[in-house]
């Protein structure tokens, strides 16, 4: 008797293979250019419609800007290609079966639920980018800078329907996304580059002599809005170098980088971040200084329409898919060590279900700047927790993946290094004042520290409870 389609559609689904808990295989490994297209295409992306905007309304100065830009990007750059890439391409397997080896299945069952649950919300702010694309034939009410909550039914309903599709695309694997990412990414910087160029007359570029004027004195002012706080050369550079810092230095992109080749397929991520992180940064600024001047909405999906049309509309709905699909793979492969009876496929339509709903709240757009920094605050020290363990323990006689060897279920050196690292960075910011964007190098410093003090602890106790004992 012959299957149904559904049946056979599931049959297909099931023996799709993403390698959840064991290392890549030879024959799966990829070459530079999945990578440099993944990269473009995931931070060429529909959210920089409203980062570069965001740097606007905090008033930074020109210079600051791109002089920020141009250090935080090649810092990140850095940390993908010397931190996490090297580790990825040794172990061969995703951030979460390597960390189940350091913390134990019981504390990484908690991460990967703080990990997938910031994913969620992170791709659900690259679906809501879309969405503010796709409701503007229909006339939709946009989303403001301060909206918390679903401002209409038909801002609901489109950002359901942007999150089914992107799912789709999710739950298909590495191979697709990567393969989507790679077609649709040179498009998409085009459309940035030629968005950001087309306003420059209307705002009052006649000359390449205007460039430096405009700029100075109608986009990147170092005016911030009311209730803004003012970002300096500082502000922009580490949050370039921190924007991404649960990627790189959280070490996520271990699942995307374990398919490498080489290590040095790292730096494939310059793509993504002086095409996507700089130059779409800024040409976004232009969009939205216009659309300040003409007293319009800010929302990505119109400000993409006033710089070229129907063209920038198609451009911001393709850019939050192709940085959404990697984020929602990512996230379900956190939630599969969670289930791990169920399929990677129906892992990823849950998770996908889960940030289709995060999408209905446009907070998470609007608030990007800051979310970004605090969800990669809180994953950061397990990042550290693995560069410890694979550089630092070997080389000082420490046991790495000694949770996995001693069979233990909860690390609690690397779980007081989590919440210590946490709680450090809290007082930075209450004592001293310091902004979330900076805390991350110290937090990274401090989440070393403790895990290497802590694990030394541990074998000198048990060092002392065995001649005890004997």
């Amino acid at each position: 008797m012959n299957a149904s389609p559904q049946a056979k559609l599931v049959a297909r689904l099931d023996a799709m293979n993403e390698f959840d808990r064991a290392p890549v295989s030879p024959d799966r490994l990829r070459g530079p250019g999945g990578f440099i297209g993944l990269y473009a295409g995931e931070h060429v992306a529909g959210t920089e419609f409203v980062i570069g905007p965001l740097f606007v309304a905090h008033g930074v100065a020109t210079g600051d800007l791109l002089w920020g830009l141009l250090a935080g990007n090649l810092l990140a750059v850095l940390s993908w290609a010397f931190l996490c890439a090297p580790i990825a391409v040794r172990t061969r397997l995703n951030l979460y079966w390597h960390l189940r080896k350091i913390t134990g299945p019981n504390l990484l069952f908690v991460y990967n639920i703080v990990n997938a649950l910031m994913f969620c919300f992170l791709a659900g702010a690259m679906i809501s980018v879309a969405a503010t694309a796709v409701g503007i034939p229909f006339d939709m009410p946009m989303p403001g800078l301060d909206d918390l909550y679903p401002t209409s039914v038909a801002w609901a309903l489109t950002a359901l329907a942007v999150g089914g599709v992107v799912t789709a695309l999710a739950v298909l694997g590495f191979d697709r996304i990567a393969w989507f990412s790679k077609i649709a990414s040179p498009w998409l910087l085009l459309v940035f580059l030629a968005s950001g160029l087309a306003v420059l007359p209307q705002l009052g570029v006649e000359s390449f002599a205007d460039l430096r004027t405009v700029a100075n004195e109608k986009i990147w002012t170092g005016v911030p809005a009311e209730g803004r706080v003012r970002f300096t050369f500082w502000h922009v550079t580490f949050f370039a170098w921190f924007a991404n810092m649960a990627m790189h230095i959280g070490m996520a992109d271990l699942t995307i980088l374990r398919y490498a080749r080489k290590w040095q397929y790292g730096f494939a991520s310059a793509f993504g971040m002086y095409l996507g992180h700089y130059l779409a940064w800024v040409a976004s600024g232009a969009l939205v200084a216009l659309a300040i001047q003409q007293g319009g909405e800010v929302a990505p999906g119109p400000i993409a329409w006033l710089g070229s049309g129907a063209a920038g509309l198609i451009a911001v709905v393709v850019a939050g898919w192709t940085t959404a699909n990697p984020t929602i793979y990512r996230a379900g492969l956190a939630m599969q060590t969670i289930t791990p009876n169920w399929k990677r496929w129906k892992v990823t339509l849950a998770v996908g279900a889960a940030t289709t709903v995060a999408a209905l709240f446009p907070a998470l757009m609007m608030r990007l700047l800051d979310f970004v920094a605090l969800y990669g605050l809180i994953l950061m020290p397990m990042g550290a927790a693995i560069f410890a363990d694979f550089w630092i323990f070997p080389k000082i006689g420490l046991r790495s993946g000694y949770a996995e060897w001693k069979q233990i279920a909860f690390d609690w050196p690397a779980a007081l290094a989590w919440i210590g690292t946490l709680a450090a960075c809290r007082l930075m910011h209450v004592m001293w004042g310091w902004d979330i964007f900076f805390l991350g190098l110290p937090g990274w410093f401090v989440a070393t520290g403790l895990f290497t003090g802590l694990s030394f602890l541990r074998k000198r106790l048990t060092r002392e409870a065995r001649t005890a004992a004997s």
